[in-house]
């Protein structure tokens, strides 16, 4: 069995009523790669954007954020 890393952006943007283009700007991060980590589409995740997401959404935990998930080999 493996583990996926998962960003639960979509998740985080719903709870806090927030759209990926707000967050956009809050955050300095750009609309495209918010959408693609939204998606599960982006591969590499920079530490920097975690940081900046997690201060525009008020988050403390990064755990709130990145979880892992098990998977069948």
């Amino acid at each position: 069995m493996s583990r996926i890393v998962v960003i639960r952006l979509k998740e985080l943007l719903l709870e806090k009523g927030m759209t990926i283009r707000k967050l956009s700007r809050l955050s300095d991060v750009r609309h495209a790669a918010l959408s693609e980590l939204a998606n599960q589409k982006r591969v590499n995740v920079h530490l920097h954007h975690l940081s900046r997401i997690a201060d525009a959404l008020d988050i403390d935990d990064m755990d709130q954020i990145i979880t892992f998930e098990k998977i069948e080999d």
